[in-house]
């Protein structure tokens, strides 16, 4: 969780550069490297359900660092949804859910 944590710093950061400079192109790729960020969420929970299956005692300890994981998670989210509003600023563009929408 180590990486992802650094992951999300620089994609917080990176979102206000593009805020503060109003930079479609930076936050188009912040947007994009929220992905990331996701993904080791996603391999952090894989290996902490069976972990905790094996291990009922580290239950309490294993549900603590799956809390700080999700917290994690969202501050990549806050960090895109950023990214979102500088492109729906400054091009008037919203982006947000395209996927689901591209889907109905």
């Amino acid at each position: 969780m180590l990486v992802a944590g650094e992951l999300a710093l620089d994609l917080l950061c990176r979102a206000l550069d593009a805020f503060a400079r109003m930079d479609t192109a930076a936050a188009a790729q912040v947007k994009a490297d929220d992905q990331a960020i996701d993904a080791h969420f996603r391999a952090f929970t894989t290996r902490m359900v069976p972990y905790m299956s094996g291990h009922p005692r580290a239950i309490g300890v294993a549900l603590d660092y799956m809390f700080v994981a999700k917290a994690v998670e969202r501050i990549g989210d806050h960090a895109k949804n950023i990214a979102e509003f500088v492109i729906y600023v400054v091009e008037g563009k919203d982006i947000r859910h395209a996927k689901k929408r591209a889907r109905v």
